[in-house]
């Protein structure tokens, strides 16, 4: 009988069988764990490697960024600063895998709740902080820059990071404030590269400005001012440092008894460390509106952009849908641009007429203003619609006052126009009698007029009101009103088709020309036009006006030349703003916001 031939044995089960003998003994070491691919993350965010599994293997992670190498089966890290990292996998001396990673800096509006109605930031302090603290301490003097910033949350902190040295503070990240729907005050955030360290420098600050700092378990602290109000509240998130400031609590009324001072913890502030730790994804930086309106302005160096809600009530009156402006601060020069979208028409597309004050008026005004909107379209902004509940609560509040404002608004015409001229030789006829500045000068008014009747009466009836002596002449078609206020003449001129104001010195002796085109000349071809709200104020003029007095009557040529001198070495040491301008005007899609402060040259 043939035999039956042997089956060959499968070398299957004996391949597992040496496989997981192998890998038991290695504790699976020779596995490479998988890192993903080269990537780009965020600086302060952190970034999960390896296994969670309590049975994992350990392995030794090296994250090239100078920190101690971590050996755990699983861990998350974070990168403090921007670079290139190369992130290691080692099993002793071995290393079983690696991966390159990208790290940038974390926007600022990144690492802002989305629902945030307001917010104001710089998005780099490289570049952008030193030109503004610079600009800043011109203007208002650097003594006051300093106990100004030394007052406002984080800025200590950040003010130090301009020195030479390290510093907790990441200079290629940002630093703002931003305001909550649900919590009533401030938080302020700032980029840093050390949590700990800047949390640790924030607390210093904070105690040497006499609050009290308690510090918590998960590193956090709470913060009681020292003038008693609601607590603050310290914390850090992926990369940046917050403070969360509550409003304080209203002071008593004058005769109500002081209460004891006592810090209980406002909930508000939890509900902003809530609101900050569950972020993901982009925070403000991709909102819709942000980003429509950001392409209608110019760059800058600090960012403003508010979007507050609505009520529903209210909307027909305030079409408002939101702000966005930019200062960009040159070394002698900000100029802010800034953008005010609506869902219709601003000022339902009317525009006020030009001023004629502007265009007949004495040369060389160191302020001007204009006002130019049909009055029922800015009483509708304001009050809202005639038959709105607001519109009606103002308008019987007025009348309980004794003044009927319907009437009135129709009795406007839409342009208001303010000028202001310094006089130099009554300014220094006083100084040198008194021994005192005191200001000299004028201010000229006018408003068109539709009906001259209810603004007569106005006018009569506050007089009478505050109890000032008046005298009242009727010429013609006009009728003056003479009196004085705080020592000063005051005439006011009512005519059928305008009311005219001039307070103060005499107008005598300066040429008459046509002041708004000089004014859009100088600062753009429609400004203090049909339809613009414009306001300018020149120092770089006043400047001059007090330079140019020759003589002064019952005055030496050496005392004059003194006192010229001590003026204007007074000036210069108090501020070197040479002048400023603001103009509003609507355009298609909302209204633009354009100003410029220009400083002195140095």
């Amino acid at each position: 009988m043939a035999s039956r031939p042997r089956a060959h044995p499968s070398p299957l089960p004996f391949l597992l069988l040496v496989a997981a003998v192998g890998l038991g003994a290695s504790g699976c070491r020779n596995l490479r764990p998988d890192l993903g691919p080269e990537r780009t993350l965020e600086a302060g965010v952190p970034e999960a490697f390896g296994s969670t599994s309590p049975k994992a293997p350990s392995l030794t992670w090296d994250f090239g960024d100078g920190t101690p190498p971590q050996t755990v089966p699983g861990v998350r890290h974070a990168w403090a600063t921007a670079g290139r990292y190369t992130v290691r996998a080692l099993d002793g001396d071995k290393e079983l895998a690696r991966v390159v990673l990208t790290v940038v800096p974390r926007p600022v509006l990144r690492a802002v709740p989305e629902d945030a109605q307001t917010v104001l930031w710089v998005p780099r302090l490289r570049g952008n902080l030193e030109g503004l603290v610079d600009f800043y301490g011109r203007l208002v003097g650097k003594g006051n820059v300093r106990q100004t910033l030394a007052d406002t949350p984080l800025v200590p902190l950040l003010l130090r990071s301009l020195r030479p040295g390290p510093s907790e503070v990441d200079p290629e990240e940002g630093f703002g404030f931003f305001l909550l729907p649900d919590f009533d005050g401030v938080v302020a955030l700032l980029g840093v590269t050390d949590s700990r360290a800047a949390l640790a420098a924030v607390a210093r600050e904070l105690r040497d400005a006499g609050h009290r700092v308690l510090p918590r378990e998960d590193g956090s602290a709470r913060v009681e001012p020292v003038d008693g109000g609601n607590a603050m509240l310290l914390f850090a998130d992926r990369g940046y440092v917050y403070l969360a400031v509550p409003d304080s609590p209203d002071a008593p009324e004058p005769g109500e008894p002081v209460k004891a001072l006592a810090v209980a913890e406002s909930p508000d502030v939890e509900l902003v460390r809530r609101q900050v730790e569950a972020l993901s994804g982009p925070g403000i930086s991709e909102n819709a509106l942000l980003a429509e309106l950001r392409g209608k302005v110019r760059d800058g160096s600090v960012f403003l952009f508010s979007a507050p809600p609505v009520p529903e009530a209210e909307k027909e009156d305030m079409p408002v849908r939101g702000f966005f402006g930019a200062l960009a601060v040159q070394a002698d020069q900000a100029e802010l641009d800034g953008f005010l979208s609506s869902s219709r028409p601003l000022l339902g597309g009317a525009r006020g007429p030009a001023s004629r004050l502007l265009g007949r008026a004495a040369v060389g005004p160191v302020a001007a203003a204009q006002l130019s909107v049909p009055p029922e379209e800015l009483a509708r902004l304001v009050f809202g619609s005639p038959e709105s509940p607001r519109r009606q609560r103002t308008l019987e509040r007025w009348r309980a006052q004794g003044l009927d404002a319907e009437p009135l608004l129709k009795a406007l015409r839409g342009d208001v126009a303010m000028l202001v001229y310094f006089d130099a030789a009554a300014f220094f006829r006083g100084f040198i009698r008194d021994r005192r500045p005191a200001p000299k000068g004028t201010v000229v008014m006018e408003a068109g007029l539709t009906a001259v009747q209810p603004v007569q009466q106005l006018i009569q009836k506050q007089l009478q009101d505050n109890g000032l002596v008046f005298q009242k002449e009727a010429q013609g078609d006009t009728t003056r009103f003479r009196t004085r206020l705080m020592e000063q003449p005051v005439s006011l001129s009512l005519t059928p088709e305008r009311a005219t104001l001039e307070a103060g010195e005499v107008l005598t002796g300066r040429e008459l020309g046509d002041v708004g085109a000089t004014l859009r000349t100088r600062f753009g071809a429609e400004a203090f036009g049909p339809g613009h709200l414009s306001l300018m104020v020149d120092m770089g003029r006043l400047r001059s006006d007090l330079a140019e007095v020759r003589s002064v009557p019952g005055v030496g040529t050496g005392e004059l030349l003194a006192s010229q001198l001590f003026v204007t070495a007074l000036l210069e040491k108090f501020t070197p703003f040479e002048y400023g301008f603001l103009d509003f005007s609507p355009v298609d899609g909302g209204g633009r916001l354009q100003g410029r402060v220009v400083l002195r040259e140095r």
